[in-house]
């Protein structure tokens, strides 16, 4: 009888729509009801959805240089990296950034020492199935795998979670911070996606145009027709953006190089 007098939600789409019903009727808060709307949309997805695609992830490979692989650390501020040896087809290990410190305690160990077994899960895995395994076997990085055993990307515990609760904020993300640009050891520089163009161009003494754009990333986004993904490569007036970080629809932030006089004519 009460079924038939006030009918409940029979799919998860009107399950939805109840959610945002209750919002407006101020049952729940907004966060509450995006949250929950991202429970129940991510029981739809598999890990090929949120995975970064292969030719996106950054690796290291098992032979470089001390100096090389920290460098690389830095620039990127990522704390999980896959090791490969003789090629990026074949990873052999995950690096955790935080084990650096052991080998410049003891510069005698073997990088390969530090290594963790990787975690490799297909392209199908459903993102709940996903997270209950991150929770339990305590791996915050998986390598996805396509049907024929190749490397299609990495997938992270974050990756997951941002699914339900938005953008999470990382090591990235300086509020207070009073630069949207910072200079790297290498002499290129790490930019903000909303750094202002003014003060890139004032920093990096360019001219980037800004009548239509006030941020960078609203600028790059606008020359390649869409927002970049982590890992894409933009050159722009003389310099290449390369995205470091996006998430929520944005990049967060690039990686920017001066480009040659034969790289520019290329």
């Amino acid at each position: 009888m009460i079924e038939f007098i006030s009918p409940g939600p029979d799919s998860k789409d009107e399950l939805i729509e109840t959610l945002a019903e209750a919002e407006q009727r101020e049952l729940i808060e907004p966060q509450s009801r995006a949250m929950l709307e991202g429970v129940l949309r991510m029981a739809d997805l598999v890990a090929g959805d949120v995975m970064v695609a292969e030719p996106r992830m950054d690796m290291l490979d098992i032979e470089s240089p001390y100096d090389e692989v920290l460098a690389t650390v830095i620039d990127t501020g990522h704390s999980r990296f896959p090791v490969t040896e003789g090629g990026r087809a074949n990873i052999i290990g995950i690096l955790l950034a935080k084990d650096l410190l052991k080998l410049q305690r003891s510069p005698d160990l073997n990088l390969r020492t530090l290594l963790r077994p990787p975690v490799f899960v297909p392209e199908s895995k459903g993102l709940n199935e996903l997270l209950r395994d991150f929770r339990s076997n305590r791996n915050h990085l998986a390598i996805v795998i396509d049907e024929f055993g190749n490397t299609a990307g990495l997938i992270t515990i974050e990756d997951v979670l941002e699914e339900i609760v938005g953008e999470i904020e990382d090591e990235f993300d300086d509020a207070d911070a009073e630069s949207g640009v910072y200079t790297l050891a290498d002499g290129s520089y790490r930019v903000a996606g909303d750094a202002e163009i003014a003060e890139v161009n004032q920093t990096l003494a360019v001219q980037l145009p800004e009548e239509d754009f006030d941020t960078v990333g609203g600028l790059i986004a606008h020359e390649v027709g869409h927002v970049p993904r982590r890992g894409e490569t933009v050159q722009s007036h003389g310099l290449e953006f390369s995205v470091m970080l996006a998430r929520g629809g944005a990049v967060r932030w690039f990686k920017v190089r001066r480009l040659t006089p034969d790289e520019m004519v290329a």
